[in-house]
């Protein structure tokens, strides 16, 4: 037997499926390892790719690729001075987020 008041009141508050699946595509960013690393690069320091590369032991080219999917998902932001592009974290927000993941994987 369900509990129709608790089913109704929680359909009421559940997210819209584009939210649902907006969502889960943000998350998915997440998964990926390097893309993690750049971030916790980005955590300490606005940087170049070239700087990313070093840092990281990577391409250039495979840093750009990931920064453009992490710029897509508006996780980093950039800023140009000459020719060279500098990125950093979008938001206080992508910080809480990766240092609260932190946190909790070290518990």
């Amino acid at each position: 037997m369900t509990h129709t008041g608790t089913v109704e009141e929680v359909k009421k508050k559940m997210p819209g499926d584009g939210m649902i699946h907006d969502l889960a595509d943000f998350y998915k960013v997440f998964g990926d390892a390097t893309r993690i690393r750049i971030l916790c690069v980005l955590l300490q320091a606005e940087v170049c790719v070239c700087d990313l590369a070093e840092i990281l032991g990577m391409t250039q080219s495979a840093i750009s690729h990931q920064l453009r999917m992490l710029k897509q998902m508006k996780l980093v932001k950039n800023r140009r001075e000459g020719k060279t592009v500098f990125y950093s974290l979008a938001d206080g927000h992508i910080q809480t987020i990766i240092s609260q993941g932190m946190e909790h994987i070290s518990e």
